[in-house]
């Protein structure tokens, strides 16, 4: 079974993955909103944070961080009392201190999104063997990323959440060979190759 065989699992994966998945973006409130779905997953499905995203979005004013950055105790349960929505104030206090932080970085860099393509040079990287299924839990770079994340005050970000991260981004290119995003995006956007084993840390599922 190919790795992209997910992308065909309902009427709601299909689009992400067509449309989203692995496509770069450099929007920071299109970063934010990518990066606390993520966070927000820890312990959970993909499948069940697409079926609230447009729930998130109604909690958490279309994911403008500025906004969030300044949410009370009042939106806190404004927040946990929204029908369908996840009945977690520990994520919902990190995806407000997340916002926090997350201006503080816009801040000093000027773009959340241009600090983090830094990472790789503004480039997509393709791990070798990643196109043949090859694909990991989290490697040395989303290990080192969530460790920085980590010392300026992100939670729910550790290197399993932020290589998912990385992948739904397009700082990384995971499709399967076979999957005709795959080709796409390389044509589209500035790609490079890089062997896997020079990322120290690569964890797989199981392992």
């Amino acid at each position: 079974m190919a790795y992209c065989d997910w992308g065909k699992a309902d009427e709601l994966m299909r689009p992400y993955h067509e449309q989203e998945w692995g496509v770069p973006v450099h929007d920071d409130t299109h970063m934010f909103e990518h990066l606390m779905m993520e966070s927000m997953q820890c312990g959970l499905s993909w499948g069940l944070m697409m079926k609230k995203r447009e729930i998130f979005r109604s909690c958490f004013a279309g994911f403008d961080y500025e906004k969030i950055a300044s949410f009370e105790e009042e939106d806190i349960d404004r927040i946990l009392a929204t029908p369908g929505m996840l009945r977690s104030a520990p994520k919902v206090n990190a995806v407000i201190g997340n916002a926090q932080a997350y201006c503080k970085m816009r801040d000093t860099y000027g773009s959340f999104s241009a600090w983090l393509w830094s990472w790789t040079d503004g480039k997509t990287i393709v791990y070798n063997k990643h196109p043949q299924g090859w694909i990991p839990a989290s490697n040395g770079l989303s290990e080192r990323i969530s460790k920085d994340l980590k010392k300026r005050g992100f939670k729910y970000v550790g290197p399993i959440t932020i290589y998912s991260h990385l992948q739904s981004c397009g700082i990384l290119n995971d499709h399967d060979e076979t999957c005709p995003r795959y080709a796409e995006l390389r044509e589209t956007y500035p790609t490079i190759d890089r062997r896997r084993y020079l990322e120290k840390g690569v964890v797989y599922f199981g392992d």
